[in-house]
């Protein structure tokens, strides 16, 4: 008699059970069920990290330079604990922590998707800012796809058109205009090639369209001289030598400098909002 009363007792305890499991079953992702099954005595437990602590884990380890076991910690607030008060923060922070170990796809999404999620958040003009940058730090060679650098470009001038009073405004314009200076360099290079390979009224479509969209180019006075040398019949030197263009993105602090972009000095790189 004992043994059936137990017994019934627990067979009323694992249906109890199997009526909470179930409706969790059909939710998405696992937060859902990891408090569902500690609820019923059921894993978690002393042994678990809040997300709190997890959240300070992944700073220490972010201010240090780790940005794998950063990546780690925020990552993990975001799979276990994506209503908990520091769920912004690791949302942004894992952005970051992919940006500083160079993977520019990875943290541009995540940028992305956090303007989504929060489109009014104070720190979207610095979001802004790091979508432009994504595109810009995969900008190559002028020979290769100019397609980050005009990414680049029209990112960098969204965030200036959203927020014109951001902190990023003059970092943001100086990049604009290095990009352009870029993507001029690229055009360049495909009119000379067209010059190489006698294909004159090619080349001179390409010098026209350089002159007319980068005017303010480092290249446009060597690209206007050469356009009006081909639509005066002039004969041109085209011995490869003749037209080297740059290749890369002009360097930094020599790019500012000489474009008088700074006021004061060379600022130094921006900063995020402070958390």
């Amino acid at each position: 008699m004992i043994f059936l009363k137990q017994s019934r007792r627990f067979l009323r305890a694992s249906l109890l059970v199997l009526t909470m499991l179930a409706p969790a079953m059909w939710l998405p992702g696992c937060a859902t069920m990891d408090a569902m099954l500690e609820w019923v005595g059921f894993g978690g437990g002393g042994g678990t990290a809040s997300p709190e602590s997890l959240a300070m884990t992944g700073m220490e380890d972010f201010n240090r330079g780790s940005y794998r076991a950063a990546l780690k910690s925020f990552t993990e607030i975001k799979d276990r604990f994506p209503f908990s008060s520091v769920s912004l923060l690791a949302e942004l922070k894992a952005a970051d922590a992919n940006y500083h170990l160079g993977k520019f796809g990875e943290a541009r999404i995540l940028y992305e998707e956090f303007e989504g999620n929060h489109p009014t958040n104070e720190a979207v003009p610095y979001v802004l800012f790091q979508i432009a940058m994504c595109y810009y730090r995969q900008i190559g060679t002028t020979d290769r796809d100019p397609g980050n650098a005009q990414n680049a470009v029209q990112a960098f001038e969204r965030l200036n058109r959203a927020f014109p009073g951001s902190p990023y405004f003059i970092e943001a314009s100086a990049r604009i205009r290095a990009a352009r200076d870029f993507l001029a360099q690229h055009e360049f290079g495909v009119a000379t090639f067209y010059l190489r390979t006698d294909e004159d009224k090619q080349a001179e479509g390409r010098l026209e369209y350089l002159v007319a969209t980068y005017p303010e180019s480092s290249v446009t006075p060597q690209a206007g001289e050469l356009l009006a040398k081909l639509k005066s019949g002039q004969g041109i030197d085209k011995s490869w030598r003749r037209f080297v263009p740059q290749i890369s993105l002009p360097d930094w602090d020599s790019f500012t400098s000489a474009f008088g972009i700074f006021q004061g000095g060379t600022p130094g790189p921006a900063t995020e909002p402070a958390q």
